[in-house]
């Protein structure tokens, strides 16, 4: 039972230092979703990204990124992921895991063999 107004304040202040925590946590793991060094280029869920290998740089023209993510997935389960993925976020295919979305080009490389893929994503300027 709350007996007083500074209980409860101390109550509402616990509360809202909780939810705070909470949320920070959530946008944690959320950002494990998204490739290296990008905000808005999702993670395939099979795939786990190469601990420091994002380089990122932001130049006047358009930033570019690269980033790797190894998997024991398909390349065939990689490309229909992106294939499905990327357009409902504004990339349009521009050739085999070639895509552009307005002043940007991704390029995603794969390595390696079904089963212990490594998966390279570059982002450039399009120029």
């Amino acid at each position: 039972m709350i007996r007083s107004p500074a209980m409860l304040r101390s109550l509402l202040a616990a509360g809202v230092l909780g939810a705070s925590i909470a949320v920070s946590a959530g946008a944690a793991a959320a950002a494990d979703s998204f490739v290296a060094g990008t905000e808005d280029l999702p993670l395939m869920p099979a795939l786990r990204a190469v601990r420091d290998s994002a380089v990122v740089f932001d130049k006047p023209q358009g930033r570019i990124v690269e980033a790797k993510a190894t998997g024991r997935t398909t390349r065939d389960a990689v490309e229909k992921f992106y294939a499905s993925t990327l357009p409902e976020l504004g990339w349009t295919a521009e050739g085999r895991n070639v895509w552009r979305r307005e002043n940007e080009r991704l390029r995603i490389d794969l390595g390696g063999r079904d089963g212990d893929l490594t998966v390279g994503f570059t982002i450039l300027p399009n120029h």
